[in-house]
């Protein structure tokens, strides 16, 4: 059906940035709303940020002013840039879409990129 693939996470110093990648691919007929949620240990996975289809964005009180969140429809692409990283920001980040197929219409998952922010 869909397929979500991330990229971009790894290890950085507390104060920098990463920039995570997700791109779509399969029988898509039109993607909707696309995402980031991230998931700490021990914690509940959590929105961090969402984008429309017209573009427009919404995010955590956790990370706004820090990160970006944006699209390329063309690519069928989601951006997070992370800046001013810190420690709390360390998780697994996770794309998430709501994209119309042959089978109607429903939300899809990436498999999850690391973010790890450590000195």
């Amino acid at each position: 059906q869909v397929r979500l693939v991330e990229s971009g996470g790894g290890l950085v110093q507390p104060g920098g940035s990463l920039r995570l990648s997700c791109v779509a691919s399969g029988s898509i007929f039109r993607l909707n709303a696309m995402g980031w949620y991230r998931q700490a240990p021990g914690k509940q996975r959590e929105v961090v940020a969402g984008i429309s289809t017209g573009g427009a964005t919404n995010y955590a009180d956790s990370v706004k002013g820090r990160f970006t969140i944006s699209r390329d429809n063309a690519k069928n692409t989601v951006y997070l840039q992370m800046n001013s990283l810190i420690p709390e920001d360390t998780a697994v980040y996770y794309c998430n879409c709501n994209a119309q197929g042959w089978w109607g219409s429903r939300d899809f998952w990436g498999q999850g990129t690391q973010v790890t922010v450590s000195s």
